[in-house]
């Protein structure tokens, strides 16, 4: 199948989500994961309606963003390390990964320097999987304050990545929960946080039932990605 044929199917699936779930479809983002994707195939996306794509690795974003339409938006949505933070508040539009008060305070550093307000998304592990980033559930209530404090940061939501599993259905508990803690933060804060990024290929339509606004796909969309760019980003990491 083509580009354009995976994302009327994933198209499809999002409306049909919405519909059982009594919401507009309109209320969801479909964000196209491109991590480890080459430009020109973010190029064709573009050329199929996508705006708004998403990057793991600062680096890689950072020469891909050159090479591809101006009117794109792009959020980074991996683990962000300090030492990159003044490159990802360039590059991104927002950032969906803050795991920890220092890691916001370093983005609201390096916003002031470059004269802008960062919008975030603290990112939860509420499974408490040791191979994944995220403040666990209490640790956002106990950080809340102190992020939202900062001046040149602006908290939209939360964002998750749940446990894989082959059965979606199991993981609805986990996105009812994160639902359930955005409430929580939004009682705590006195004041509506927009967004749950919640959901990737395997699972979004549970997580849209569940609220999500914004959905992360990847592999459904583009496939899976080439083994030229898992072979250079392999040699990059050693």
């Amino acid at each position: 199948m083509s580009l354009a044929d995976n994302l009327a199917s994933i198209e499809q699936r999002i409306s049909a989500a919405c519909a059982r779930a009594g919401r507009d479809r309109s209320s969801v983002l479909l964000l196209a994961v491109s991590k480890g994707m080459p430009p020109e195939l973010i190029r064709e996306a573009a050329d199929c309606g996508l705006s708004v794509f998403g990057e793991s690795k600062v680096q890689e974003a950072k020469l891909k963003i050159s090479m591809c339409p101006g009117r794109l938006r792009w959020q980074m949505i991996g683990h962000l390390q300090s030492n990159k933070c003044r490159d990802a508040v360039h590059c991104f539009e927002m950032i969906q990964s803050v795991d920890s008060l220092a890691l916001a305070q370093e983005i609201n550093k390096q916003a002031d320097k470059q004269a802008k307000t960062m919008p975030i998304l603290l990112e939860v592990n509420l499974a408490g999987e040791s191979t994944k980033f995220g403040f666990k559930a209490d640790e956002v209530l106990a950080n809340l304050d102190a992020i939202n404090a900062l001046p040149k940061i602006e908290i939209h939501g939360l964002m998750m990545i749940a446990p894989w599993t082959p059965e979606p259905e199991k993981v609805r508990p986990v996105f009812r929960q994160l639902r359930e803690l955005k409430a929580q933060c939004e009682e705590k804060l006195g004041a509506p946080l927009p967004h749950l990024s919640m959901g990737m290929s395997g699972d979004f339509e549970v997580a849209i039932e569940e609220g999500a606004t914004m959905v992360r796909v990847g592999t459904s969309l583009f496939g899976s990605r080439p083994k030229v760019v898992k072979q250079a980003r392999a040699e990059e990491m050693e």
